[in-house]
């Protein structure tokens, strides 16, 4: 019997976040379609996460009070961390 290919997706692979994902640190937020690039991930199976830096479009329009709540917070704007069932490749559903 074959293997099971790996649904893992590799660092530098640009993603596109699924539709009714919000962040964690941020459950009002809604980031659906926002895009982004891996940077790594972590964990295996159903516990798998990509760390990933949202892309400049992304930034440009993210709402100015996420970016002030993340600094108060003493969190990095540009990056986020999501489990793997949320993003999807760009270019997979195309």
């Amino acid at each position: 019997m074959a293997k099971k290919k790996s649904s893992m997706l590799a660092a530098g692979t640009s993603v596109r976040i699924k539709q009714g994902t919000p962040l964690p640190e941020f459950p009002d937020l809604a980031i659906d379609g926002w895009t982004a690039m891996i940077l790594e991930t972590k964990g295996r199976g159903a516990d798998l996460q990509y760390i990933i830096e949202w892309d400049d479009a992304t930034v440009e329009k993210m709402p100015q009070s996420y970016q002030d709540q993340c600094e108060e917070q003493g969190l990095f704007f540009r990056m986020a961390c999501l489990p793997a069932a949320q993003v999807e490749a760009v270019g997979a559903e195309e």
